[in-house]
């Protein structure tokens, strides 16, 4: 994977790529990995690290009254979603924090899912469960919506030790009550490092049982990202070489920095980021724009970014 000099960086976007040989060289000096963007197929938004629940795990730091990242109204997303289909988007998708404590997220979604299929991510206790009826209508549009529920482990001891007494039964049934009123679910869960995945999996069986949802109902692992703003030692640095040596085209294109963006609100300003896992790095403001973020290469300088490389972590179901 050559760098190529030529390629066109605009001007307000990552001084580190023309300032900075860290940002370009890895601390052996050697070239660092990177993905050259090819498309816009998903658009994600941050609704605000805002949430119910106070989840000391939580990749986003999220927690009853955070404001790190802030919450979006509808008048913040429109213009994204608007150039977003100019620019040929396939899917918008939706993160918090906790999307529904979101006073516009319904407005939101509903404009969304009049043009392209969206996902939304909830820890489906009360801030949905509360908003329900304004759930129902979104069944109706001309695409599908699918809410994908945080379900760390398939059994309440587990999960409730991290989110809280009761939160595991209450999250079962909102996935089952989704699934009722017509929507597409599916679930995430913690990964542990060299587990069977297919075992672990396929301990949800009786949960979705439960839930009275498909037997195969998707579930999308994560790994430990670790908190916000943390700089964990010992993370193995990515060079071009790695992204060759251990990659083919088709697995580098598998990326989500290489088919979509993430859009933040910070210090009141909407900013477009290089995916949903980096927006504590402000060297991963990519401008104010989706049209100005295209163009830029993404340096895999973020400790997050070696999940990605080495174990095929995605926030995305595409």
């Amino acid at each position: 994977m050559q760098i190529n000099h030529a390629t066109k960086v605009p001007q307000t976007a990552w001084r580190h790529l023309r300032d900075d040989p860290d940002w370009r060289l890895t601390s052996e000096g050697a070239p660092r990995g990177y993905v050259q963007p090819a498309n816009l197929s998903e658009l994600w938004f941050h609704t605000g690290t805002n949430c119910n629940l106070r989840c000391p795990f939580c990749l986003e730091g999220s927690h009853p009254g955070d404001h790190r990242l802030q919450l979006v109204t509808f008048d913040d997303v429109k213009p994204f979603v608007d150039e977003a289909l100019d620019l040929g988007v396939e899917q918008f998708s939706f993160t918090g924090g906790e999307p529904f404590v979101n006073r516009d997220i319904f407005r939101i979604l509903d404009y969304a899912v009049q043009h392209q299929p969206c996902l939304v991510l909830t820890n489906g206790t009360k801030p949905l469960r509360q908003r329900f009826d304004e759930a129902r209508p979104l069944a109706e549009r001309p695409n599908r919506l699918r809410f994908r529920i945080s379900l760390d482990y398939p059994d309440a001891e587990r999960h409730d030790a991290g989110r809280g007494r009761g939160n595991f039964e209450l999250a079962v049934d909102t996935l089952g009550m989704l699934h009722r009123a017509g929507f597409d679910v599916s679930i995430a869960r913690l990964g542990a490092v060299g587990e069977d995945r297919a075992a672990e999996d396929a301990a949800y069986a009786p949960v979705f049982q439960k839930a009275g949802v498909p037997e195969d109902t998707h579930i999308v692992v994560f790994p430990d990202f670790q908190p916000p703003c943390s700089h964990p030692s010992g993370v193995p640095e990515i060079t071009e070489n790695c992204m060759t040596t251990y990659h083919t085209a088709e697995s580098r294109a598998a990326f989500m920095c290489n088919f979509s963006k993430m859009v933040v609100k910070k210090d009141g300003r909407m900013r477009v980021y290089a995916c949903t896992l980096v927006d504590d790095d402000d060297d991963y403001d990519l401008g104010g724009s989706l049209a100005e973020s295209m163009d830029v290469r993404v340096m895999l300088r973020h400790h997050r970014c070696f999940a990605c490389f080495a174990h095929g972590a995605s926030c995305s179901e595409r």
